[in-house]
């Protein structure tokens, strides 16, 4: 029928098998046995027969009984001896067919199931949905020997293949058979004739193995997709709560359960509470974790919570999930994940479990040496801060008390040095004043993140020049795509040169320019006095506490370059350059 889907009930009858051949048909025992008993049986036949016409009145009626019992016996013997051998000739020959329809059977089961185990390792092999589809499809058309088959699955994707035929498509004049795949989608395949009921059940198979293929391409890619959300997490986020907070969502939504938590260990080596999430809402805390934690900590493999356990961690949970997260040395945390089934969980998903753990701990390691290192630069900064109002604000406030002091005390005896000196106080003041809103300026927190890196440079070099009455131009080309520490770094140095500008240069006019290309290219020209590079280099300066030869540690740790020319009267000119991710 063609265009339309054949079933089993439509299909042809196949031909009726052979009888089964009597038993102890072997032709060389029936001739042994006519060998060995019929010439016995001649001879008593004969000699009775003789001695029975002996026996007759006559001479004539003895020549009657001779011809008539020769003239039948002879043919009759032949005539049943070679009846005898001919059927058990007939078995043997009735035998040998059923064995050759037998051989070819079985080499068409063999043909079908090498196609079979092919199919499947290419299934297994394929790396998408999209490979997958199409593997499929030319399986179906190698196994079944179908003309055409076309394979669709759930969400638009699909696939076709031909076969050994001149046609490009389908035809009406093709027999269609249509099988749903597990999970969604159908094979469809054509024939040039009704398909027969082993193809029927053959396709049926084919068509399970297929969803079972494509199931696991589209599990694979969850897995790779929930990977990547864990590493980008690790990339992008310093936070330590938000951190926990999108790598346990990732891990979760992966199972399909509802509740997280993760236990870190302190400088202590104690397992605390840093972050929760289930029916109830989030939680945060230091509260000690529970006995499962610690069995998890101490097995350091994953685990599967007992009931009581589970309903420790999570009150509505019956099934819980504990994956460790360790270093090369110690212990970071343990992360668990419950849910109120209690078969929630699968051996076949620990292994990505353990490994987005893994992913875990470098970014508890990344963070915490990211907040260790804010600790350092905030104590570096304070220490700066109080060098600097020690050696320049602390000792010019004091020198202006004392010509204060002076003034009070000249006052009446010298008027006219008196008025100097308070003109004197009162310049220092104001530079000071002007001194200390640089450094208040400089200390201003910038959001590079809210609004990235050319508007944040776009918005500083404007302010800076109304605070310091000073022309800014700013110049940019190309694209720019750094990292957030790459980009935190180009800042430092625009921050850190122009504040240098304004401590020292006594310039009227500075230039910033920014370039993107291969490598981010970075300008920072002014028209003031210059200096000597070679006698400040390790200087550590007033704006972000970061010297000459820090700045250049710095960008070159990231693979850039790092240069300051400049020369007294000449100006200052500072390049660096950086790659782009």
């Amino acid at each position: 029928m063609p265009d339309s889907a054949v079933t089993p009930t439509t299909q042809k009858k196949a031909p009726p098998r052979p009888a089964p051949p009597p038993r102890d048909v072997r032709l060389s025992n029936r001739i042994r046995l006519i060998r060995n008993v019929l010439p016995v049986i001649i001879v008593l036949v004969v000699i009775a027969v003789e001695f029975g016409i002996s026996q007759l009145p006559s001479r004539q009626a003895e020549l009657t009984a001779h011809l008539l019992f020769y003239g039948l016996l002879g043919p009759l013997v032949t005539f049943f001896s070679a009846e005898w051998i001919a059927e058990g000739t007939r078995a043997r020959e009735l035998a040998e067919l059923e064995l050759r329809e037998l051989y070819a059977q079985l080499s068409v089961s063999h043909s079908r199931l090498a196609g079979m185990q092919e199919l499947m390792r290419d299934l297994a092999e394929a790396p998408d949905l999209g490979a997958v589809a199409e593997v499929a499809a030319r399986g179906a058309v190698s196994v079944t020997g179908a003309t055409h088959a076309t394979l669709t699955v759930a969400g638009g994707l699909s696939a076709s293949a031909r076969g050994e035929t001149l046609l490009a498509a389908p035809s009406a004049d093709l027999h269609a058979l249509c099988v749903d795949l597990t999970g969604g989608g159908k094979l469809t395949l054509h024939f040039e004739v009704p398909p027969s009921l082993e193809t029927v059940e053959l396709t049926q198979a084919l068509a399970a193995e297929i969803g079972n293929g494509l199931e696991a391409a589209h599990n694979r890619t969850l897995d790779l997709m929930t990977l990547y959300s864990v590493d980008q997490s690790i990339r992008a986020e310093r936070n330590m709560r938000r951190l926990l907070s999108r790598v346990t969502r990732n891990m979760a939504a992966r199972l399909g359960v509802d509740s997280r938590a993760a236990y870190l260990s302190d400088q202590d080596g104690v397992l605390r509470l840093e972050y929760a999430q289930d029916q109830r809402g989030e939680a945060t805390g230091g509260s000690p974790a529970p006995a499962f934690a610690h069995r998890v900590a101490q097995a350091g493999t994953p685990l599967f919570a007992d009931r009581t356990e589970a309903e420790e961690v999570f009150p509505a949970a019956r099934s819980a999930l504990g994956i460790p997260m360790r270093d090369e040395n110690s212990l970071i945390g343990v992360l668990v994940l419950g849910d109120a089934n209690p078969d929630a969980f699968q051996e076949t998903r620990v292994p990505l479990m353990a490994l987005m753990a893994g992913q875990a701990s470098l970014a508890v390691r990344n963070a915490r040496a990211y907040l260790y290192s804010e600790e350092l630069a905030i104590s570096d900064e304070r220490a700066r801060i109080a060098r600097e109002i020690h050696d320049g604000v602390a000792q010019s406030l004091a020198f202006a008390a004392l010509k204060l002091d002076i003034v009070g005390r000249q006052l009446r005896r010298n008027p006219d040095r008196a008025e100097e000196e308070v003109k004197a106080a009162s310049t220092l003041l104001r530079e000071q004043i002007r001194e200390v809103r640089r450094s208040i300026f400089a200390l201003r927190p910038i959001d590079l993140e809210r609004y990235g890196l050319l508007e944040t440079v776009r918005r500083y070099v404007a302010d800076f020049g109304e605070q310091n009455n000073m022309k800014t131009t700013l110049e940019t080309t190309g694209e720019i795509h750094l990292s957030p520490g790459d980009e935190a770094v180009v800042f430092r140095i625009v921050q850190e040169s122009l504040n240098n500008v304004a401590k020292h240069s006594r310039a009227r006019e500075v230039t910033v320019c920014i370039h993107g290309g291969e490598r981010v290219k970075l300008r920072v020209e002014d028209d003031g006095q210059g200096f000597n590079p070679e006698l400040v280099t390790g200087r550590v300066s007033t704006a972000g506490g970061l010297g000459l030869l820090q700045m250049r540690e710095r960008v070159e740790a990231r693979g850039g370059t790092y240069r300051v020319h400049s020369m007294p009267g000449q100006g200052t000119v500072v390049e660096a350059e950086l790659p782009q991710t």
